[in-house]
């Protein structure tokens, strides 16, 4: 048996390194789950893994892309919690395995695999692994939200609009940060009570002003260079949480600035968040789509022969939303 699969067997540029042609389909083992997928997401951590800027090839040959949704075709022996035939989301698809979603069939573990929210489409279920994950970790590692300032930063990015929604969701009080006008209102329609440009050389005593002079309670920062503007807006004893990096080093303020604040400094991965907390956040993410009403803001849809252009799209860095693959 044989599928369709998009593949790269050198890190580089995605024109000259990805190719699509038909792959071997691997059959479940125990504690497995084979998902004929419909959809693949394309995220950032995505085409940097191929290009090789922040892990290099540790596979023969890998296929790309960690995030997908489709049908269970196959249970290996001892996989539990879904049944053939069952509509499920993935995640962690190609992180540490050479077998991601840019294919007709994943063969994973089944602790990867998580039903798909009644009323969500498949293109919706991509969504739900790297960004939404992501999101809930950087909220609620540190406890509830609920009555706290929380603030955003680029609350129109994929995984800042989603913390937005999921941040009000959770009945947080929320600040929002982005760039131009269309962005902003991005971040508006995420929800967010306040939405302000990244840009203002006033923003602290914007947040000030908002907050009653107290700060928020939690910052969570798509990049840790605005690391001192973050602490100056922040609450004592408050939570920074960074799960973006655009600028690979990062000089810390002075130790007594940073013991003064007592503040939470938190680093958040999805791929190596611990078992529980990835645990927690399929939960949580079930419960959100189901009380909630989630916005998913698809950026545009590539075929899988399109892969090529798909990862580009996402290195462009202008789009607004999450790019996926379909795969009929």
């Amino acid at each position: 048996m044989t599928m369709k699969a998009a593949w790269y067997e050198l890190n580089g540029a995605a024109a000259e390194v990805l190719r699509v042609g038909d792959l071997p389909v691997d059959d479940p083992g125990p504690g497995e789950v084979r998902v004929r997928l419909h959809a693949s997401g394309v995220n950032p951590s995505d085409v940097k893994s191929r290009a090789g800027t922040t892990r290099k090839l540790a596979f023969p040959r890998q296929i790309p892309d960690s995030d997908g949704a489709g049908v269970v075709d196959a249970v290996g022996p001892g996989g539990v919690g879904v049944a053939v035939g069952d509509r499920v989301w993935v995640y962690n698809g190609a992180f540490g395995r050479p077998h991601g979603t840019a294919a007709e069939f994943i063969t994973l573990p089944a602790a990867q695999v998580a039903p798909l929210p009644p009323g969500l489409d498949f293109s919706q279920g991509a969504c739900l692994g790297i960004p939404c994950m992501t999101a809930h970790r950087c909220l609620f590692a540190d406890g509830p939200i609920q009555g706290q300032w929380v603030l955003v930063s680029g609350g129109s990015g994929v995984v800042g609009h989603y913390t937005v929604q999921m941040a009000k969701w959770a009945g947080a009080r929320v600040i929002a940060t982005a760039g131009s006008e269309e962005k902003q209102a991005h971040a508006r329609r995420g929800g967010a009570d306040h939405v302000l440009s990244y840009r203002d050389p006033d923003l602290v005593e914007r947040v000030m002003e908002i907050t009653g002079g107290q700060g928020v309670d939690r910052v969570i920062e798509v990049e840790l260079a605005n690391l001192e503007q973050d602490l100056a807006l922040l609450k004592t004893y408050g939570t920074l949480v960074a799960y973006g990096m655009v600028v690979p080093d990062v000089k810390l303020p002075s130790i007594l600035t940073l013991m003064v604040k007592n503040p939470v400094l938190r680093m958040v991965l999805v791929y190596t968040m611990p078992d529980e907390a990835k645990t927690e956040a399929v939960a949580d993410i079930a419960r959100w789509c189901g009380e909630g009403v989630p916005q998913f803001t698809i950026a545009r849809t590539f075929s899988l022969e399109e892969v090529v252009a798909s990862h580009e799209h996402v290195e462009e860095g202008s789009k607004t939303g999450q790019v996926i693959l379909e795969i009929p």
